[in-house]
């Protein structure tokens, strides 16, 4: 089996660079077929993310397990949903506090009793700050975290609230429209951030076409996420990825 890397130093790299990246969003409560992505491994594809709203540990482990069959050297990261959503079979996880919200649950309750599992399991932490920002739309990941998004048409407010992230210690941040959204995080919010933060950006969420996916790179983001999109068009993943590599060979020719 090939060694994974460690994430922290490929999304790094990636922002450093200004090369981007892909990365495959899994929701281990929706049917998955994994022998048609048996490819993925010499795909060029960074990362793959499992995780989701609802929760079954059972399907939670078994997916990473299936995951970690066909992802070569690629890292299998955990996107937690919940304090529940903890396995010893990842390589990492996002450790992510709502920031955009105030529902103490989300901000540290679950952090903090997902801490000492986290450790034991010895999985490489990525302290990410997680705002939601979309055009007002209310979707599953606000259901569950009982929190509103901020709006795309205030990227001044994203900026302080990513700001207030960064003096807080968190190295990474991840924008997300939410699961299913219509419209993704705007270029003028992914722009802020990263030029206020000066920290890798990651943007996820409505993301459903290769234009889309391209606004979000020239805006900034280091690695876009993928998920609904590919679970309808499984050929899309095979798409974005020679977006990616179209994008970085660019970058190495100019």
């Amino acid at each position: 089996m090939k060694k994974v890397k460690e994430v922290s130093k490929i999304i790094k790299n990636l922002s450093k660079t200004r090369h981007k990246g892909i990365a495959w969003l899994v929701d281990p409560e929706k049917e998955n077929d994994f022998n048609q992505f048996g490819w993925v491994k010499d795909s060029g594809l960074d990362l793959i993310l499992v995780g989701g709203s609802g929760f079954s540990f059972e399907t939670f482990e078994k997916t990473i397990q299936s995951l970690k069959k066909i992802a070569g050297s690629i890292p299998v990261c955990i996107f937690p949903g919940s304090y529940l959503q903890l396995s010893n079979k990842a390589d990492a996880i996002f450790f992510m506090s709502l920031i955009s919200g105030r529902n103490p649950e989300y901000l540290i309750s679950h952090q903090v009793q997902a801490a000492t599992s986290i450790k034991k399991f010895r999985l490489e932490v990525l302290p990410t700050g997680y705002i939601l920002v979309n055009n007002g739309e209310l979707l599953s990941v606000h259901a569950a975290s009982q929190t509103l998004p901020l709006s795309n048409d205030n990227p001044e407010l994203v900026k302080a609230t990513a700001l207030a992230g960064k003096f807080l210690g968190m190295r990474f941040f991840f924008l997300d429209a939410g699961s299913g959204a219509t419209y993704p995080v705007s270029p003028a919010v992914i722009s802020t951030v990263k030029k206020a933060t000066k920290c890798p950006v990651i943007v996820g969420g409505g993301l459903t076409n290769s234009e889309k996916v391209r606004s979000a790179f020239e805006a900034g983001a280091d690695l876009v996420v993928i998920g609904n999109t590919i679970e309808k068009d499984p050929g899309f993943l095979s798409e974005v990825l020679k977006i990616k590599q179209v994008y970085n060979h660019s970058l190495s020719i100019n």
